[in-house]
């Protein structure tokens, strides 16, 4: 009986997180309803288009790539500088939705990746005040 697959296997491996990723970019990049989060990146999307890739490789269980140049993700320290907010969160999750939609995928490894995801963009909200108003309109 041969071991199930990881992520990052199933992905496509290296080709398929690079593919992922350069949706996901591209769609920030061209998408006017992305503006919000598009402004907080820099100009230039190139470092974070290779951070993202090395982060996501790891992250699915490829090799761990993010790990080895820079040492333990800590992804909310290090976006503590940017203010993330739901807004920013929804637009971030339909860019990426919208890179895996444009993706030769099974529909079921979509819903997998999604699943990992979502919870990690919900996760890197830091806007503490939104998260407050939040709790009082779900009383």
């Amino acid at each position: 009986m041969s071991e199930a697959l990881t992520l990052y296997e199933r992905l496509g491996a290296e080709a398929g997180v690079l593919e992922l990723v350069t949706r996901f970019y591209d769609e920030m990049d061209n998408n006017s309803d992305a503006r919000l989060i598009r402004d907080k990146h820099a100009p230039n999307l190139n470092t974070s288009r290779v951070k993202l890739f090395e982060y996501f490789s790891g992250w699915f269980d490829g090799p761990p790539l993010f790990v080895d140049k820079y040492g333990h993700p800590r992804l909310r320290a290090r976006h503590k500088h940017i203010e993330i907010g739901l807004q920013d969160r929804d637009i971030w999750l339909h860019c990426l939705t919208t890179a895996l939609g444009q993706m030769d995928i099974p529909a079921d490894l979509r819903v997998d990746l999604l699943e990992k995801i979502a919870p990690m963009a919900d996760h890197m909200r830091n806007l503490e005040n939104e998260e407050k108003a939040e709790a009082t309109l779900a009383d």
